[in-house]
């Protein structure tokens, strides 16, 4: 399974991270994005404050365990803006 953020519909509460701090963060911009890091998926993705990796470009696979937290901040998200993805 994959999520990623529309950085377009994000309303900056912060929710999502708040859930599932392992798998969003906020960026200088005030908007939330997806974590992928080294350590549990064997690349990191970079972020430099930017040139980002947002909306689709910005998928990552949702670590182990995390799905039940990925899919509870989609549903609690008041922008609507986490999409979750079947691999493949």
């Amino acid at each position: 399974m994959k999520v990623w953020i529309d950085q377009d519909l994000c309303t900056g509460d912060g929710l999502c991270e708040e859930i599932a701090p392992d798998v969003f963060f906020a960026m200088d911009d005030g908007l939330f994005y997806v974590k992928e890091s080294e350590g549990n998926f064997g690349a990191e993705k970079l972020f430099d404050g930017t040139a980002n990796s947002a909306g689709s470009d910005g998928m990552a696979r949702i670590p182990d365990g995390s799905l039940e937290s990925v899919i509870e901040a989609a549903e609690e998200c008041p922008g609507e803006c986490i999409f979750i993805e079947v691999d493949g």
